[in-house]
């Protein structure tokens, strides 16, 4: 491939594809073409690779995720390829920016947080790795939402991506599975039959993921809801045009948008429907290829292996059954056995509000055959188990994560941390009746988009001096211990660090108007808002450092930029009030004549993969602040520190993995365990007492009540300060004092230059381990049992 090749295929798809000539084409219309010549790059590697799993008869790994936060696909396609200096150099020909046609691609709106992020790296690995695999997922149209501010409130408006041309898919018209919904059950002869009352049609469209140097490719499968009649034409003659258009509508709306808001009824009842809906269509598809190699379903096992991505497709293993048994005439056991060996289940929280449940109404209106499935595996593995004492039917919910465990011969934590605490909460009885069924893989990230893509001014640095191959081999970076105290590494390990911060400071200034000083710290948590992670300890301690700083201004501050960035969901009220309230001490502190010298608040909106992208290489310090025993892993927290920024976190998911392998001396910690965290919340009036011993803390809290932040409302924060002082669930105010004891630690290193970069070259050095590869070849050994297909 020659970059006038190159140039050659471009103009040819701006012609024959786009309709386009050099003299009219836009940038989209640009960008278009160079991606569709790229695919063409794909599409080889992605035959050859389908060719290569039929001929072996291999194992296949399906992953089924709500949600795949892909980002821009432009970019990560030319770089596992190989072809980025073709492409510039392609480009520049033309007269083209490469880094502006690169930049006009719009983010799949197609997941929200490290569940998606995970699902997409995962992805690539496979990829890399050559296993053979599909990911399915469902197309949504609007994604969760596009997220902006109104006088500091978020605001949700619908994304967009779908309104141009998305160049990587492939509509495949001729997989459709009708999928039904509602109905009643009906015994024909001892055997049961669903008539289901509502249908849809699932219609694949299918995105090629390519692999580091382009040599395997895997399948991203994404379900659009179809009508099975797409127009009523007699209504529509009857000028009833919105009753005509209704089918349409309805199945349009399963697949609209991502986690719509369930806080209504209606909202739940979505909600089931499109989890049920892409489950059911995968399963589907699943059998239909299997079916194509194989005439004996006991087989299943050895040739297929599912992996549900948390709770969302836990209706996978009830369904299995009900094919295999009602509609392939399995017996009841059997088909659950089989169903069994196949699955196998993440979980990715602690929280027992996110682990699933559905009222039996819903359930039985919804999926009557599947209740009683459910209630069949419950009764079996109750009979098997006397001593049981919980069920998954309990206060009339159906428990899906209990569900989603009795029908996985694996389920796997995502941190060491997390797996135990899950022997030890939310599935303990049941670890204890299973005592080999848990196991676990620590999340992992992948190197070609996280380090590679996202930062090559550190790449370049990493390449010239420990070579090529550290890219599919991660452990390499250990090769860069050996450099940390050479003066030529640490001088272009601290230039690629500054070139990230100064961009990051020129976008900050373009999109916001808030000029950053490149020199400041740049302190960046970026997650969705949530209580348990934190971000209201994170303003708090900049209120607090604001007033400190207000009252002794000459005092020898370091400058800091507090950076936050992440989506509420629209229904969580107290996370929404967050984001305000950190947009409203933003407008405050950054305003202060007397402060902003030395500290600096923004929160960027719509946060996204592409924005990750310039925030994680541009960042000093990683807030990774969870209240000990809630976060189950993270993955931003592993992005960050391979990038060279420093850790201020808790003993929390993999956060204690990290400090494990960076070394204590390079993380700064704070903050009780879990078990302290557990011990804490039974001490009555525990919030209070920390207030009380804390007067810095009292002072911060009181701004809060007075309307300092108010914007001339006194009472608009009280209720966040109501909550840090009162119930406190998750101990703002018993964290605080060690929180800010450990990010005036962070100013003392930060003032000594030499001694912050050393220790986050180690950061660099030391992160190889968090590679998804290593977690996916994890998977391989002790889940799926699969091969790697290149030799």
């Amino acid at each position: 491939m020659t970059p006038d090749r190159l140039r050659h295929d471009v103009l040819h798809h701006l012609t024959y594809s786009l309709g386009k000539d050099g003299a009219s084409a836009s940038l989209q219309d640009w960008r278009m073409a160079l991606s569709l010549a790229v695919r063409d790059r794909m599409v080889d590697a992605w035959f050859a690779s389908t060719k290569a799993t039929y001929k072996a008869g291999a194992k296949r790994v399906y992953y089924l995720s709500m949600e795949y936060l892909i980002g821009r696909l432009l970019q990560d396609a030319i770089i596992n390829l190989g072809l980025m200096d073709k492409v510039d150099a392609a480009l520049t020909e033309l007269g083209l920016n490469t880094s502006a046609v690169l930049a006009d691609e719009p983010d799949a709106a197609l997941g929200n947080g490290g569940l998606g992020r995970l699902a997409a790296c995962f992805l690539e690995s496979l990829s890399t790795m050559g296993v053979p695999a599909m990911g399915y997922g469902i197309r949504y149209e609007h994604g969760l939402f596009r997220q902006s501010f109104d006088h500091g409130r978020q605001v949700e408006s619908p994304e967009t991506w779908l309104l141009q041309p998305h160049a990587w898919e492939f509509q495949r018209a001729e997989s459709r599975y009708p999928i039904g919904v509602a109905g009643h059950v009906e015994d024909q002869g001892g055997r049961a039959v669903w008539h289901p009352a509502e249908t849809v049609v699932a219609e694949a469209y299918d995105t090629p993921m390519i692999g580091w140097k382009g040599r395997w490719a895997n399948t991203l499968r994404l379900w659009a809801a179809k009508p099975v009649q797409p127009f009523d034409l007699q209504r529509f003659n009857a000028g009833d045009y919105a009753a005509a258009a209704e089918p349409e509508a309805f199945a349009r709306t399963i697949s609209r948008v991502l986690y719509p808001d369930d806080t209504t009824d209606e909202g739940k009842k979505l909600r089931l429907k499109q989890e049920f809906f892409f489950t059911a269509a995968s399963l589907r598809d699943i059998l239909r290829r299997f079916d194509s190699e194989h005439d004996d379903i006991r087989k299943l096992p050895t040739k297929v292996a599912i992996q549900l991505n948390d709770t969302h497709p836990a209706i996978a293993g009830p369904e299995l059954v009900r094919i295999l048994h009602d509609e392939r005439g399995l017996d009841f056991d059997e088909a659950e056995t089989i169903a069994r060996a196949c699955l196998s289940y993440t979980n990715h929280t602690l929280l027992p509000e996110a682990l699933e449940s559905w009222s039996e109404g819903l359930m039985g209106y919804l999926l009557p055959r599947h209740l009683q499935i459910i209630d069949r595996i419950d009764h079996r593995h109750a009979r098997a188990n006397p001593s049981r004492r919980t069920s998954s039917r309990q206060h009339g919910q159906a428990q899906m994560g209990m569900v989603s465990f009795m029908m996985a011969h694996r389920v796997n934590g995502v941190s060491a941390l997390h797996t135990e605490l899950m022997k030890s909460t939310v599935f303990r009885e049941l670890d204890g009746l299973h005592p080999d069924r848990i196991v676990n893989q620590t999340n992992g990230v992948t190197p070609r988009r996280w380090l590679l893509g996202c930062n090559p001014a550190l790449s370049q640095v990493i390449s010239d001096t420990i070579g090529a191959g550290w890219e599919d081999d991660l452990d390499r970076l250990k090769e860069l211990e050996a450099y940390v105290d050479d003066a030529d590494f640490m001088s272009g390990f601290v230039a690629a660090k500054h070139t990230n911060k100064r961009a990051l400071a020129r976008f900050v200034a373009e999109t916001e108007g808030v000029h950053l000083d490149p020199a400041a710290m740049f302190d960046i948590q970026i997650k969705r808002i949530h209580e348990y992670k934190r971000q209201h300890l994170n303003i708090l301690e900049a209120i607090a450092l604001w007033q400190d700083i207000r009252e002794t201004p000459d005092a020898p501050w370091t400058p800091r930029v507090k950076i936050f960035a992440g989506k509420a969901a629209p229904g969580y009220a107290f996370a929404k009030d967050i984001i305000r309230l950190i947009n409203d001490v933003a407008r405050v502190i950054n305003s202060d004549p007397v402060t902003s010298r030395y500290l600096k608040v923004v929160f960027l909106p719509n946060y996204n993969v592409t924005l990750a992208e310039k925030l994680i290489p541009a960042a000093d310090l990683s807030e990774q602040i969870s209240t000990a025993g809630k976060e189950a892993s993270g993955t931003g927290n592993m992005k960050f520190a391979l990038n060279g920024a420093l850790t201020v976190g808790t003993l929390d998911g993999a956060n204690v993995e990290i400090r494990d392998h960076v070394g204590a001396d390079n993380f700064l910690l704070f903050g009780m365990t879990a078990e302290e965290a557990v011990a804490r919340r039974q001490v009555a009036g525990h919030a209070g007492q920390a207030i009380a011993a804390d007067a810095r803390l009292a002072r911060a809290l009181a701004a809060l009540r007075d309307g300092t932040f108010g914007n001339g409302e006194t009472h608009r924060y009280r209720h966040i300060a109501d909550n840090i002082a009162g119930p406190d669930y998750f101990l703002v105010a018993s964290d605080f004092a060690d929180y800010w004891r450990a990010q005036r630690e962070a100013d003392a290193l930060y003032a000594d230059p030499a001694q912050w970069h050393r220790k986050a070259a180690l950061n660099t050095a030391r992160s190889g381990w968090f590679s998804s590869d290593r977690t996916i070849r994890g998977y391989m050994a002790d889940i799926w049992q699969t091969q790697s297909l290149l030799s």
